[in-house]
């Protein structure tokens, strides 16, 4: 494949460093170049993905489908020189399976007492319930 028919992309990490720039086949598919980006990864960075899947790659705002290929994420520029395109680069590790009742959303009921006195006529105190 002619020089002119690749596309030169590199890849902003969070922290503002870059990986690359490497020249992709307009063919190549998403989940190909998050494959190289996995490899690629500096292995003195806080946040390191295992997998592909880890990865999320955004591109003039949309983060970008596994099966959809280089070519078709390019965005087009109008008359701008061909250069190279920055996609930002997302970590977002799989969440492995939870244990019952460690749903991050997930909580405990207990009932208590209201700390100040009751003003029903009835002398019952109101419980409340707390969440915790």
């Amino acid at each position: 494949m002619p020089d002119e028919d690749l596309i030169e992309l590199k890849f902003r990490l969070y922290d503002g460093s870059d990986i690359g720039p490497f020249r992709y086949s307009p063919t190549s598919t998403i989940a190909m170049v998050k494959e190289r980006i996995v490899a690629e990864w500096p292995k003195d960075k806080k946040v390191i993905p295992k997998a592909a899947n880890d990865v999320k790659l955004i591109n003039a705002g949309k983060i970008l489908e596994n099966n959809k290929t280089v070519g078709q994420c390019r965005v087009p520029f109008g008359d701008l020189p061909i250069g190279v395109i920055t996609m930002h680069v997302v970590v977002q590790p799989t969440i492995a399976k939870a244990k019952a009742g460690s749903h991050p959303l997930s909580f405990r009921c207990a009932s208590a007492l209201p700390l100040v006195p009751s003003y029903s006529t009835d002398n019952y105190a109101t419980p409340y319930i707390i969440f915790v």
